[in-house]
């Protein structure tokens, strides 16, 4: 059962990153886009993937799972990203969108890579 929403998620997860970022990046070219909502929306993409690693988590240690070589380390690589995104977020004051946009891709592209990597076995 947990695997199962565990496999489910990670969609979830990489497509509302991807909408996170693609979001962020238009914001950055159009005023209009700067909305409360954005951030909002970022937050709780970024929850997803805690959410997402605390399931996987829940499954190696509660289930006694074997997970896939590396596919672990994707995970917590996704959320040491989410938090250099935060630490950064005043010394890119100026570049905030970029940075969230491009940081929220780049936790998509690690969502992607660790379902690769789980498929391969």
């Amino acid at each position: 059962m947990l695997l199962d929403l565990h496999q489910s998620w990670s969609w979830f997860v990489i497509f509302a990153n991807a909408l996170a970022g693609c979001w962020a990046l238009a914001a950055h070219r159009w005023t209009a886009l700067r909305t409360r909502a954005l951030w909002w929306f970022i937050v709780a993409a970024e929850v997803t993937v805690f959410v997402q690693v605390a399931m996987g988590v829940g499954m190696v240690a509660g289930q006694g799972l074997v997970a896939p070589k590396f596919h672990m380390f994707y995970g917590f690589v996704a959320i040491i990203a989410i938090g250099l995104i935060y630490s950064y977020r005043q010394q890119m004051e100026k570049h905030k969108y970029l940075l969230y946009g491009f940081g929220s891709l780049f936790i998509m592209g690690l969502g992607i890579r660790a379902m690769l990597v789980a498929t391969r076995v």
